[in-house]
């Protein structure tokens, strides 16, 4: 018998031990199964529902442009027109978020999506009410409900736990709040709390106070019942609700409560900033896929001058618009940037951007041309140059005034926009040279017709924009050294790229010495007619410059300090002319005030160690102390350059009159011989004589001794010298100080004039105005309608004057 029991207790083991391996192979499966599941369903689930992204499903941020310091210049919804400006914790007021989470979920940063207690305290509630009290919804079951919307149902409510959890496993707290912060339904088409502050309170979210962060953290709750601008008396009570459960939680003190609470509810109609529209406009262009593209502006004086601007330009006609551009010459960034005079006025091309138009620069470049003529040794700050009438072949300059001023020291034709000096400057510099100079500056003058510059660049004669001067004078604020102007702050991805590229973009236009003596030459006093009281004695002197384009087109100033560069424009967009309206009128006034509203500047930077004062004489331009003392007819002090002294201009055009020292001879009874004369009759020995000579065209404005017809002796006969003198130029036809009355049935009088002396062709100019050249008698006719006072003058080909004035009046 004791095998068999023994072999049966062997099989009863060996059953167990069976039984106990199949029992843990079960378990290991189910444990398996139940791993799978839980961990793979989920996984599933989340593969095949992903959490929406916003961005993707067409709800994308407003397109927000700021100031330098994060305030709003204006903003863009997006396309579904829904305003959402993008935030976060980190830009946002500390009591708003303090509020938030105290009244909308305590226990935020501690439950995994789903607050349990939340949600039997809210069925509870629920139950006991037999109506919805509380959803008991955690911020991020909010943020799921915005992000997957669903019914009010178990199911809803089900659905929107399950996405709270995907959210909580996918994103961090942070991004969650900042989620909500930018998504949570704020009334109508406004959504986030950025959006709601700017739209209803005015401000960013950054400033709120404790009363304005316990409203907007409500409202969510029922946007539309809620709103503070259609139901303050709701808002409002809505908002106490929240402020009381603050003070009894423990967040906020009694008298920070009762304070709050007295707070009203002010709630601004719904509009959005619209501060520098126009460029904001341009911006979103250029950075199509930037939800904030900060500039350098400076938010409150861009208002101010707004403001300003707008105030001004009532003074103007319908259809007058008005442009400023404020620019910081250290850091070569635009302050303020006003494109039109009001955005909001139609009737004023309101949307015309006059800071980007082409226009003529009317005399605003000349500075430029006398800098770098300076920098090439042609001239220097006291040089002679010669406001006189010219008749060139293909260009007949006048000046603004129509009259002439003779000799004329370089500051002074600059400060006085003289046009006739500028264009001998510019002719001596090369249209050619000055044009190719704002080029390489990275600044090129658009030259109409077949693009070849001219001498008509001087005054305007082609296309330039308000960028493009601030760009060169900031650059000749900068020591001539050139730069692009920064408008996007590199806080902007793109922004950044660009400007670094900027950054290194760095031209010379001229000398550091030539744009200090250039900026010495512009300041000066302001006008007598626009003095006042009210500008700040601390201001350094302001250089300045004005402009007016033919036919009154556009009215220019540019003014530079040691820190800002500011251009002021005014014009009719349409390029229809506005009589009257002139730069020093209608645009200098303006940029006077504009200075007075700005920080007082440092002083000017001192003297370069290569520029030094000497004192020059005139005609010949050579230096004082160098020149006898019959030859200095006028001294002048004048700033140079590495001590060069260029010797006086002459005209590409003069004839034989050059000014300089001439030398010539005299017999012994002291009579002039030319300088070939061989027919001395015997006589071996002649005295050499040296004379200082003006440019012949400019004796009719010098005193009578210093004219070559004074200074030179008689010439011996059949020995004269050519063409040093020739018989003084006189016109016939027309007696000075003469009246002139027309028969009682005319309205005007025509004249028939003749001349005797002079050199050559002849050119005559009526008032200032070229009008003709003799005809083939020799005569000119010429129909005076105007009344009153007139001026008659003939140039002949030496530069030698004939002038006439007389009055014209029309029979009672």
């Amino acid at each position: 018998m004791a095998a068999p029991l023994r072999s049966w207790s062997f099989s009863r083991a060996r059953m167990l031990k069976r039984a106990k391996n199949a029992l843990y192979l079960s378990a290991r499966k189910r444990v398996s199964l139940f791993l799978a599941v839980f961990i793979g369903v989920p996984l599933l689930l989340d593969l095949l529902f992903p959490i929406p992204d916003p961005a993707t499903s067409g709800e994308g941020f407003t397109q927000v442009v700021t100031d330098r310091n994060n305030q709003i210049l204006r903003a863009f919804p997006d396309k579904n027109g829904v305003w959402r400006y993008p935030t976060s914790p980190d830009k946002v007021s500390p009591d708003y978020l303090n509020t938030l989470l105290s009244y909308e979920d305590r226990w935020f940063y501690y439950h995994p999506g789903i607050n349990p207690i939340s949600l039997v305290r809210a069925a509870i509630q629920n139950a006991q009410c037999d109506c919805i009290v509380s959803g008991g919804s955690t911020i991020t079951m909010q943020v799921a409900r915005r992000l997957s919307p669903h019914d009010r149902s178990i199911g809803g409510k089900f659905k929107q736990m399950l996405r709270a959890l995907q959210l909580e496993w996918h994103y961090s707290k942070e991004e969650i709040l900042t989620l909500y912060l930018n998504y949570a339904p704020m009334g109508g088409v406004i959504e986030g709390v950025a959006a709601a502050s700017q739209m209803y309170l005015g401000k960013s979210a950054d400033q709120l106070s404790l009363a304005e962060s316990a409203l907007l953290a409500v409202l969510p709750q029922a946007p539309s019942r809620l709103r503070p601008d259609r139901h303050p008396q709701r808002a409002r009570a809505a908002r106490d609700k929240v402020l009381q459960r603050l003070f009894l939680q423990g967040q906020i003190t009694q008298e920070q409560l009762h304070y709050a609470q007295l707070e009203n509810i002010i709630a601004l109609p719904l509009s959005t900033p619209q501060l520098a529209p126009l460029l904001s406009r341009q911006l979103v262009d250029n950075y199509p896929n930037d939800a904030v593209i900060k500039t350098t502006l400076d938010g409150e004086l861009q208002h101010e001058l707004q403001a300003l601007l707008a105030e001004e330009i009532q003074r103007f006609p319908e259809h007058q618009s008005a442009a400023i551009l404020l620019v910081d010459n250290h850091e070569r960034s635009v302050k303020a940037y006003l494109g039109s005079a009001d955005f909001t006025d139609n009737s004023r091309f309101a949307h015309v951007d006059m800071i980007q138009a082409t226009r003529s620069p009317g005399s605003t470049l000349k500075p430029f041309i006398y800098g770098l003529a300076m920098d090439q040794g042609l001239i220097h700050s006291a040089s002679l140059l010669r406001d006189v009438p010219r008749h060139l072949r293909s260009y007949q300059p006048e000046n603004f005034a129509h009259s002439f001023s003779g000799p004329v020291d370089a500051t002074t034709a600059l400060r006085q926009s003289l046009n006739l000096p500028a264009v001998q400057v510019l002719e001596a510099l090369g249209p050619a040279s000055f044009s190719a100079s704002l080029e390489n500056a990275g600044t090129p003058y658009v030259v109409p017709g077949d693009g070849k510059p001219s001498l008509a660049l001087a005054l305007g004669g082609g296309g330039f924009s308000a960028w493009k001067l601030a760009t060169l004078y900031s650059g000749l604020a900068n020591g001539g050294e050139v730069q692009p102007l920064v408008l996007v702050e590199p806080e902007t991805k793109d922004g950044e790229v660009n400007r670094e590229a900027k950054r290194h973009d760095k031209r010379w236009l001229m000398s550091p010495e030539a744009s200090w003596v250039t900026l010495n030459m512009l300041r000066q006093p302001r006008p007598n007619r626009i003095r006042s009281a009210a500008v700040m004695s601390s201001q350094p002197q302001m250089a300045w410059k004005t402009g007016t384009s033919y036919g009154y087109r556009d009215a220019w100033a540019v003014g530079v300090t040691p820190q800002y560069t500011m251009v002021v424009w005014f014009g009719r967009p349409d390029g229809t002319p506005s009589p009257g309206q002139y730069g020093a009128v209608t645009a200098l006034p303006l940029l006077f005030r504009l200075q007075q509203r700005l920080a007082p500047s440092p002083d000017w930077p001192s003297q370069p160690a290569d520029v030094t004062t000497k004192t020059i004489c005139w005609p010949t331009g050579k230096l004082a102390s160098e020149t006898p003392a019959g030859h200095c007819h006028r001294a002048h002090t004048a700033t140079l350059i590495r001590d060069q002294i260029p010797p006086t201009l002459r005209d590409m055009d003069a004839d034989g009159t050059a000014p300089g020292i001439l030398t010539i001879r005299l017999d012994s009874n002291g009579q002039m011989l030319g300088m070939d004369c061989t027919d001395l009759n015997g006589e071996t020995g002649y005295e050499t004589r040296t004379l200082a000579v003006w440019p012949g065209n400019l004796e009719p404005w010098i005193a009578p001794h210093m004219r070559r017809s004074e200074q030179l002796p008689e010439s011996r006969p059949g020995c004269e010298p050519p063409t040093l003198v020739t018989e003084p130029l006189r016109i016939i036809g027309i007696e000075e100080g003469q009246t002139l009355m027309p028969a009682s049935f005319k309205k005007t009088q025509e004249l028939l004039l003749n001349t005797l002396g002079g050199f050559g062709k002849k050119a005559l100019y009526v008032n200032g105005a070229y009008h003709s050249e003799a005809d083939n008698s020799g005569l000119f006719r010429v129909e005076i309608a105007r009344t009153g006072a007139q001026e008659i003058v003939i140039v002949d080909e030496q530069g030698a004057l004939a002038r006439v004035n007389f009055e014209f009046r029309l029979r009672p």
